[in-house]
């Protein structure tokens, strides 16, 4: 094994931390209609917890507005019930064919309080990079001490390391920041 494998091995886990972080901001409400935004609701599907994405259609109908089109309709009651007790704060209304979920504007407590939420996401993705980078980088240090590598390789390893630590966590403030943008804008 030489430092190119470890670098190897160190880009996927970081790219993987940076789309963890991408899912998770995109179930951030902004104050419009996306689909994504029910992604965290689960409902108890015959005594199974189901992912609600996986047992009806989501669709946006307008900017202000979500569309549940349940596929067994007998679960109406239940998808109503789920969205309500995700704590999304939604008010979500069952019209016996479909559930509909207006989405309230945003107040500006709320703003910050999401923003806030934004960039602790960023922070405990940023970590998470972080902790990749000294699991590579002790790697590369072993490797050093067993006499695997050179010195030069070593540093060479250690610093195409940091150049992607300092890739990923750029990736990652820019999502946070235009997440910000994205709930901050009226």
């Amino acid at each position: 094994m030489s430092e190119k494998d470890v670098i190897k091995e160190t880009r996927p886990r970081m790219e993987a931390s940076v789309d963890d972080l991408r899912r998770r901001l995109s179930s951030v409400r902004t104050g419009r209609a996306v689909v994504t935004l029910l992604d965290p609701v689960v409902v108890d599907y015959y005594g199974t917890p189901t992912p609600l994405n996986q047992m009806a259609s989501i669709s946006v109908p307008d900017p202000q507005m979500l569309a549940v089109q349940p596929w067994d309709q007998s679960q109406l009651n239940a998808i109503e019930k789920a969205i309500r007790t995700a704590d999304l704060g939604l008010n979500p209304s069952n019209d016996g064919k479909m559930v509909r979920v207006p989405i309230p504007a945003l107040t500006e407590e709320r703003r910050k309080q999401l923003a806030k939420q934004v960039h602790e996401f960023a922070e405990e993705h940023r970590t998470a990079i972080r902790n990749i980078r000294r699991d590579a980088n002790e790697r590369l240090k072993k490797m050093l001490k067993d006499k695997t590598i050179s010195e030069d390789n070593e540093r060479d390893g250690l610093d195409e390391v940091q150049k992607l630590t300092n890739a990923y966590i750029g990736k990652v403030d820019e999502l946070a920041k235009t997440k910000e943008q994205e709930i901050l804008s009226v």
